[in-house]
């Protein structure tokens, strides 16, 4: 099971789980995951600028090492739609950005997947509806503010997303970078780190400089696993 134990590490003992999100190329990507994150993102929507085709995510996937999860990030699909680019191109995991339910978390999960579903700060699904999505493999937690689904860029609370009331896995997202990276694991104490437009050139395309400094400044991190008691 991909679920158990190797991913799903409610408290990181070593260290923060890293996923760089938008890679539309191939070449890229292969650059991105010779830093060894843990997971690459790979954006099924059309209104993103970070948006693949079906054989644009299979040529990326298709140069990743096994080591890296590739994950596709879905906005209010189907689950025929979802499953069909999965199995299209090999994605071990979802990313569900819109207001899926939580009925449809348990399905995809039945199906050997690594499930995130995203919460939000200032939007519907809001961060207090994290115990209707407990079946989640982890939860995403970001502002929400912006024309997007995504962080649109938008640095928040971070520390909000400690107080949430789940034992789910928490990743923390939007407005990332390697320069606020650090402060916000140590604010947030998550189990993961998702980043962006933090480390880009262009929409896309990311800078293998910023991304080489930003898992060089959450990797080091240790020992936060202990949370504050969670209210949200």
């Amino acid at each position: 099971m991909l679920n158990e134990p190797a991913v799903n590490r409610t408290a990181f003992g070593k260290r923060p789980w890293i996923k760089i999100c938008g890679l539309t190329d191939p070449d890229n990507a292969l650059a991105c995951a010779r830093l060894c994150p843990d997971a690459l993102g790979l954006v099924f929507y059309e209104k993103s600028p970070r948006n693949v085709t079906l054989d644009q995510a299979a040529r990326i996937t298709k140069v990743l090492p096994r080591h890296i999860l590739p994950i596709g990030v879905f906005v209010d699909n189907s689950i025929e739609d979802i499953l069909e680019k999965v199995k299209g191109c090999g994605l071990k995991g979802v990313q569900l950005h819109g207001k899926e339910s939580p009925e449809l978390v348990g399905q995809l999960k039945k199906e050997d997947l690594f499930v995130i579903k995203a919460l939000f700060a200032a939007k519907e699904p809001y961060l207090s509806r994290a115990m209707e999505y407990s079946n989640a493999s982890a939860l995403l937690v970001e502002y929400g503010k912006g024309i997007l689904p995504g962080g649109n860029a938008e640095s928040w609370n971070y520390e909000l997303s400690s107080r949430i009331n789940t034992k789910c896995p928490i990743i923390i997202a939007g407005g990332l970078s390697p320069m606020n990276a650090a402060e916000a694991v140590k604010a947030a104490r998550p189990f993961g780190v998702d980043v962006s437009s933090g480390v880009e050139k262009t929409p896309g395309l990311k800078d293998i400089d910023k991304v080489n400094a930003f898992i060089a400044r959450v990797k080091p991190l240790r020992d936060l696993s202990t949370r504050p008691d969670r209210e949200v």
